[in-house]
C-alpha cells in the first residue's frame, strides 16, 4: 500500500492529500531515510513524521485496505 493512503487508512494523518504534501515537504521518514508518497509500506517499517517541533515514530504493525475507526490505531504501534 502506497504511504500516503496507509497514513490515511491508519488515521495518523486526516487526509490523503495532506499526507502527500508531508511527503513532498520530506516531513515523512521511513527506517532512517526520507521517502516519497509513492512508498510501498511493509509491516516492520518505522516511519516518523515530523510536523512543527513534535515529532512522532511509528512501528508498521499491519498494511489493511479498509479499517474501522476502532481498528485503525491497531495499525501501529507508538515509539518513545
Amino acid at each position: 500500500m502506497r504511504l500516503d493512503k496507509w497514513l490515511k487508512v491508519s488515521r495518523l494523518i486526516k487526509r490523503r492529500t495532506v499526507a502527500n504534501e508531508a511527503c513532498d515537504n520530506q516531513r515523512v521518514s521511513v527506517n532512517g531515510r526520507p521517502v516519497r508518497a509513492s512508498y510501498e509500506v511493509k509491516t516492520g517499517d518505522v516511519l516518523e513524521l515530523r510536523f512543527g517541533e513534535r515529532v512522532t515514530r511509528v512501528e508498521v504493525l499491519s498494511v489493511t485496505e479498509k479499517v474501522g475507526k476502532d481498528a485503525a490505531s491497531a495499525m501501529y504501534r507508538e515509539l518513545a
